[in-house]
C-alpha cells in the first residue's frame, strides 16, 4: 500500500533512499489512472523505492513550495534531493525507466 503523507511528514518520509511521491487530488481523472500504476509498482519495487502519494488539495504548501501547478505529478527523490520529476500521466514502463537510473 503507498503510504499517504502530508506537509507536515513529507521531509521525513522522503529524505532517505530513493523516493517515489505521488501528487493527486481526488477530482483529477488522470490521477486516478496514475493511482494504479504506482500502486503496481510499489507492490514490485518496494525493495528499491519507497511509494508516497501526497493529496495536494489537503496539503498545498509542500506542492507549492516545489512549483507543482499540473497533477499527476510524480517526484522522484534520491536521499532527500529531487533527481527527476514526471508531470502527467506515465505508463509502468516509463516510471520503471526513470526509476532504474536512482534505485
Amino acid at each position: 500500500m503507498v503510504e499517504a503523507i502530508t506537509d507536515d511528514n513529507f521531509n521525513d518520509k522522503t529524505s532517505d533512499g530513493v523516493t517515489l511521491t505521488d501528487f493527486w487530488a481526488t477530482w483529477c481523472g488522470p490521477c486516478r489512472m496514475q493511482s494504479p500504476v504506482v500502486e503496481q509498482l510499489e507492490g514490485e519495487m518496494n525493495d528499491k523505492v519507497k511509494f508516497t502519494k501526497m493529496d495536494v488539495d489537503a496539503n498545498p504548501k509542500t506542492a507549492q513550495n516545489f512549483g507543482i501547478m499540473s497533477i499527476p505529478t510524480l517526484m522522484v527523490k534520491k536521499d532527500g534531493a529531487v533527481v527527476d520529476t514526471l508531470v502527467g500521466y506515465h505508463s509502468k514502463e516509463q516510471i520503471e525507466k526513470v526509476l532504474a537510473q536512482y534505485a
